[in-house]
């Protein structure tokens, strides 16, 4: 899951605008392991937790942003409102959404959409590009 969601921040870095990554999965599917990887190719080394609590998880680079979003323990889309969450869609910026489905109504169309889902011991992914994107 990490080297794969390397994969994806590479394609993520090559992205000349903001880019919006819904991450659709049940609990334990691997949808942070998958944000872990995605932030190494980015240049991050140190832990990566789902930000379940704080919503967001905001990491800096040189050359932009990357905000990791949990909307699990979201009560209503509009406390979306509430945070600004529009101001997060600019500038270059990343953002990946854990939970989107909690932010209808609210979030954007996402860009690229994965989905990730529990096969036995593995895990299987699915991507849908809503915008033009290559997996490098």
């Amino acid at each position: 899951m990490v080297a794969f969601g390397e994969r994806i921040g590479r394609s993520l870095r090559a992205q000349p605008k903001s880019q919006c990554v819904f991450l659709n999965g049940d609990l334990g599917a691997g949808k942070t392991t998958l944000s872990r990887g995605i932030l190494r190719a980015f240049g991050h080394t140190g832990a990566v937790k789902s930000p379940t609590y704080t919503l967001v998880e905001i990491y800096e680079f040189a050359e932009r942003r990357v905000y990791h979003f949990d909307l699990y323990r979201l009560g209503d889309p509009e406390e979306l409102e509430y945070m600004g969450i529009r101001d997060y869609f600019s500038d270059g910026s990343i953002c990946l959404m854990e939970w989107p489905e909690r932010g209808k109504g609210i979030l954007p169309e996402s860009d690229l959409l994965i989905d990730v889902s529990v096969q036995g011991a593995g895990r299987k992914i699915q991507l849908k590009a809503k915008t033009n994107f290559a997996l490098a």
